[in-house]
């Protein structure tokens, strides 16, 4: 698809600083806190490059393999696991919620029942946004006085930003009244599958997650307090997955197979890597030449930047000292400040929507988040 002219500068350059990928991880590295690395990448279907990035960081022990997203075909992992040396475990973290199910009918139903609240709430919430950036293209087309767009501009941005953090807020609302009203982690058939997990992870260095219905993965990574586990460890995340481990998970197509391709939020992420939304397989589903669609997304979406991984790019986060906290919504549905920062690099074909309507390629440096 064609770019906007001048689309191919480096976005916020800074002084170069190559990965650390000398030290290979401990193994039986405790749990808590951030991960020692996190990867993202393009997307892995036809021209998979997560080998080389295992590769590239030495990982040398067991990798966790997160294939929820797959739902039923979680199990149909050979492929990947041959792709990284076979020395994998499937986690199972789909088919142990449906044990959890069988097990525990109450809780089941008390699961349907909030998950189809959420559904309720994202079907209304898409209706206001729908109507709300269809009015932010008919301002943008009017004509005006410079100051007067860009006072009307802003004006539609705080009112998507108003809808957006307003969704946040009532999703996180949901999921705090379920699991205070039904005691999640200490439920015996839960608890039994946390227990497993853990033990498992205790012999992985590293965690890879793949990608599929992203509303199902986040559901079970949530649902079995993956995050925890993840700390002190390397995580390679694609697709749905590297969605799944952002702040917030954002949907988005230019041209869908229904509907008018509004970019929504479905929920808060794990909070893994702070300060960026992913936007996975740009290339089938974003028009770079749409320059508005793309200055009120990134406009929308600021001070976090909005990258977008086209198949075999990749993007390395590593955490600066501190502890790991879970998503971090507020009650407005305001991303909150973190206690653990950190920093991109070792960028490549990344790229970087622009709050100018254009986009340009992560440059080859450290980055502070």
């Amino acid at each position: 698809m064609p770019a906007k002219s001048g689309s191919h500068r480096v976005a916020r350059p800074a002084s170069v600083r190559p990965e650390r990928a000398s030290t290979p991880p401990r193994r039986g590295t405790g749990f808590g806190g951030p991960p020692r690395t996190v990867v993202l990448l393009g997307s892995q279907r036809f021209d998979p490059s997560l080998g080389a990035s295992v590769t590239k960081l030495r990982v040398e022990g067991r990798i966790a393999l997160i294939t929820a997203g797959w739902q039923e075909r979680e199990s149909e992992d050979e492929e990947l696991s041959a792709h990284i040396g076979g020395n994998t475990i499937n986690l199972r973290l789909h088919s142990r919620a449906e044990a959890v199910f069988r097990a525990d009918p109450t809780f089941h139903a008390a699961h349907r029942e909030r998950q189809e609240l959420l559904r309720h709430k994202q079907d209304f919430y898409r209706i206001r946004l729908e109507h709300a950036l269809e009015a932010a293209r008919v301002i943008r087309q009017r004509a005006a006085p410079e100051t007067i767009h860009e006072e009307e501009a802003a004006s539609s941005i705080a009112a998507l930003r108003e809808l957006d953090a307003r969704h946040l807020a009532d999703c996180a609302r949901l999921h705090r009244e379920f699991e205070a009203n039904w005691d999640v982690a200490n439920r015996s058939a839960i608890a039994e599958q946390r227990e497993e997990i853990t033990e498992i992870m205790k012999d992985c260095d590293a965690v890879a997650i793949a990608g599929g219905h992203v509303a199902t993965l986040v559901n079970r990574l949530s649902l079995f307090g993956i995050a925890p586990l993840m700390g002190g460890r390397i995580v390679f995340a694609w697709t749905a997955g590297a969605m799944a481990i952002s702040d917030r998970v954002v949907l988005f197509h230019d041209d869908p197979p229904q509907g008018q391709g509004a970019s929504e939020i479905l929920d808060a992420g794990l909070g893994l890597v702070p300060g960026i939304v992913v936007l996975p397989q740009q290339e089938e589903r974003i028009h770079l030449d749409r320059t508005d669609r793309i200055r009120i997304m990134a406009r929308r979406f600021a001070p976090a930047r909005c990258l977008a991984l086209p198949a075999r790019s990749r993007i390395t986060w590593a955490p600066k000292r501190g502890t790991l906290r879970p998503p971090s919504v507020g009650t407005e549905g305001e991303v909150l400040p973190r206690a653990s920062s950190g920093t991109l690099s070792s960028p490549d074909g990344v790229l970087e929507l622009l709050e100018d309507g254009g986009h340009g390629l992560v440059g080859t440096s450290k980055e502070e988040l």
